[in-house]
């Protein structure tokens, strides 16, 4: 056994170690070379109730695992989920298993979305922006729609919905295959009236111009409405919704069976969400549930609704306490009882056990930077958490929910994994990814603090310190943040190897969550509302204080950097915060809340016509004169997204006031760029940091 060297106490922040350790290599700390951990195969679920799947780490190979013997066999998912449809140069091709892939149809425009009827015998896409589907036994296509134009898309979002609302998993698809497949639910967009941004590409000799329907804070925004329309073909049928409304409309969710529909409908206001059930038939509606908030609602597009089999209720989950719980309803809109309560969040809902009336569920109730798995009664009762110990927890239940997988881990424990019977009790460790020399590496030690603020929060924040930390020095600081509403990045959860480098050269990194990023409740949250930049800067700065009053940190060295809404709090930070943030690296920054997409705008600030002053407060152009430090701003010119628009008006303030910064442009970048670009991203923040905060060149190894 080796003796450990001794070190002096220094408040809690040292660490041994033994006489060989030593640091680990960059190439180490990128993960090129394997160091510390060995990667777990990732769980994707049971294939029955004594075997769970996992894909080989290294091959993506599928297996089944035996819960009692470990031994491992290859899997083949069932047939049924084995069909792939494909688009191959435009067209669309359907593939049984590995059968040769079928043409199932031929046409030069090219076919997106292609999605398979449940019941397997049709192929929904869209074409030139209109909705069709092909019959998979014959070939035979049937249009739906006619009336698309470069601004009338039928079955493919408009823009602002697809980034915030119907989601980017969509990939821009707004149909939906009713359960019996015998009808198509999908939303029609007008664009007429959304006014058309233009992007510019700069390649070629002339270059050319993307002109995206782009609807920015208080423009007017889509027209939409919701049709039906039976598989086989016929009339469109519209739900009862007059398309001239200023409104938006949420994922809507099939009935069990298909004889309705349940359509999510909210105010242009965003405070009032509507349910309304849908005759496929008709397009009566009837509503069902609603909703109001003083701030806002959000229109969530996962998991908002549960329908269960018993074809009676289901859960719905909502944050209208101030914190998300889960609620069950009857299928006409009738609260049974609240699931959940309390000043703490569920997050996800992972099984619902009819027979015996269980819910199991993903909930940040212990705390709030980490994951546990719980249980609770349909009556709300019989609450029970059924994970240990202060980890975050990734759960893969079984089918009957008799036990689970758990993989988890914390910023001091590298990822486990154990199996769980349903009461909680570990039955046996499954993996360790610690890896057999851990220990004879020296590493910068990560832990999980809170700071608090003058008005009672506790933020909480993770620190990684230098990796030969010495409390009688002092050390540059890089703030990591993102610091948009609901978007916390702390987590108690193992970090990996990436913050090493830094930790040798000698740099603390932190991240820190403001009161509004989620681990306080949509009741923290919804204090952004009317308010953005506020209390993130508020927070931050108490963060910035707190770190330059410790004797080890440089009270000159401290750089703060973001990408998006981390970019906008990064060029705030060097701005409005000027004071305590010396260094900023920001990246695609919204730098006016006018600039960017009505729904997401609105949505925390109301329309700049109802809220002059707060979009004033909130823009960073109105700080230009407090700027100070130094400003390293990216972004890429033909972000489509937070257009480059925004950087391009900031950095005119900053001329014409005669400020000294940097600027970066990649070409071709949209709200991130190619993996060459990043590549250069990547060294040129090299440059920057070594230059700026440790006084010394960038090695060689790092700049290849």
């Amino acid at each position: 056994m080796k003796k450990p060297l001794l070190f002096t106490l220094c408040a809690g922040l040292c660490f041994g170690f033994t006489a060989q350790a030593q640091k680990l290599t960059f190439q180490q700390t990128t993960g090129a070379v394997p160091s510390l951990t060995n990667n777990l195969s990732p769980v994707l679920g049971w294939s029955d109730e004594m075997h769970y799947i996992e894909s080989d780490a290294k091959t993506r190979q599928l297996y089944t695992v035996d819960i009692k013997s470990g031994e491992r066999k290859s899997y083949t998912p069932p047939p049924k989920s084995n069909v792939n449809v494909m688009v191959r140069d435009s067209d669309i091709y359907i593939q049984y298993g590995k059968d040769e892939p079928k043409r199932l149809t031929n046409d030069r425009a090219e076919e997106k979305n292609p999605t398979l009827s449940p019941d397997g015998k049709y192929v929904a896409f869209t074409r030139n922006s209109d909705l069709f589907a092909v019959d998979v036994a014959n070939g035979k296509e049937i249009r739906y729609t006619t009336d698309a134009t470069d601004v009338i898309y039928n079955g493919y979002s408009s823009w602002v919905y697809f980034e915030e609302i119907l989601g980017r998993p969509t990939k821009y698809r707004a149909f939906w295959w009713a359960p019996d497949s015998k009808h198509i639910a999908f939303m029609r967009f007008d664009d007429t009236k959304v006014p058309m941004f233009p992007i510019n590409g700069s390649t070629g000799q002339h270059g050319y111009t993307e002109k995206t329907r782009y609807p920015k804070a208080g423009d007017p925004n889509p027209e939409v409405k919701v049709g039906f329309v039976p598989t086989t073909g016929g009339a469109v049928v519209w739900a009862d919704f007059n398309e001239k409304d200023d409104q938006y409309f949420g994922t809507p969710y099939w009935s069990y069976n298909g004889s309705s529909m349940m359509v999510q409908w909210m105010n242009r206001g965003q405070d009032n969400l509507k349910f309304y059930k849908v005759n496929p038939e008709t397009g009566v509606k009837k509503e069902i549930y609603d909703e109001k908030q003083s701030s806002w609602v959000d229109l969530d597009y996962d998991e908002r609704i549960t329908y269960l089999e018993d074809k009676k209720h289901y859960i719905l989950k909502s944050d209208r306490t101030g914190w998300a719980h889960y609620y069950l309803y009857t299928l006409d809109g009738k609260l049974i009882n609240p699931l959940t309560s309390g000043k703490w969040q569920v997050t996800d809902l992972v099984q619902v056990d009819e027979k015996h009336k269980v819910v199991y569920f993903s909930a940040r109730k212990e705390a709030s930077t980490r994951t546990d798995f719980y249980r609770v009664n349909y009556n709300g009762k019989g609450l029970k958490r059924l994970t240990f110990g202060e980890y975050t927890h990734q759960i893969a239940l079984s089918p009957a929910g008799t036990q689970f997988i758990t993989t988890y881990s914390s910023v001091n424990t590298p990822p486990k994994r154990a199996l769980v019977d349903h009461t909680g009790k570990i039955i046996k460790e499954i993996a360790d990814s610690k890896s057999a020399d851990f220990d004879k590496f020296d590493i910068g030690k990560t832990e999980m603090v809170t700071i608090p603020t003058d008005d009672g929060y506790n933020l909480p924040a993770v620190i990684t310190y230098p990796t030969d930390f010495d409390q009688t020095k002092q050390y540059p600081v890089v703030f990591s943040i993102y610091g948009g509403p609901a978007a916390g990045t702390v987590t108690n959860t193992w970090k990996g190897t990436a913050p090493q480098w830094w930790a040798n050269e000698g740099i603390i990194q932190i991240a820190v969550d403001h009161r509004s990023s989620g681990q306080f409740g949509k009741e923290g949250v919804a204090l952004m509302h009317r308010n953005l930049g506020k209390w993130e800067m508020k927070d931050y700065i108490t963060a910035a204080k707190w770190l330059k009053a410790k004797p080890w940190v440089d009270s000159k060295k401290l750089l703060i950097t973001g990408h998006s809404y981390g970019g906008y709090v990064t060029t705030m930070a060097l701005t409005y915060g000027a004071d305590y943030f010396d260094y900023g690296y920001a990246g695609a920054p919204v730098t006016s809340w006018e600039l960017y997409d009505s729904s997401y705008a609105e949505r925390l600030m109301d329309t700049p016509q109802e809220n002059p002053e707060g979009y004033k407060n909130a823009s960073v152009l109105t700080y230009i004169d407090r700027y100070k430090g130094l400003l390293r701003i990216m972004h890429g010119d033909m972000d489509d997204n937070v257009h480059m628009q925004n950087t391009i008006q900031f950095i005119n303030k900053m001329e014409d006031a005669n400020k000294h910064f940097e600027l970066m442009i990649y070409p071709g970048g949209r709200h991130g760029w190619t993996s060459t670009k990043g590549r250069h991203d990547f060294t040129e923040r090299v440059r920057f940091y070594y230059q700026n905060l440790l006084d010394k060149p960038a090695p060689a190894e790092l700049l290849k």
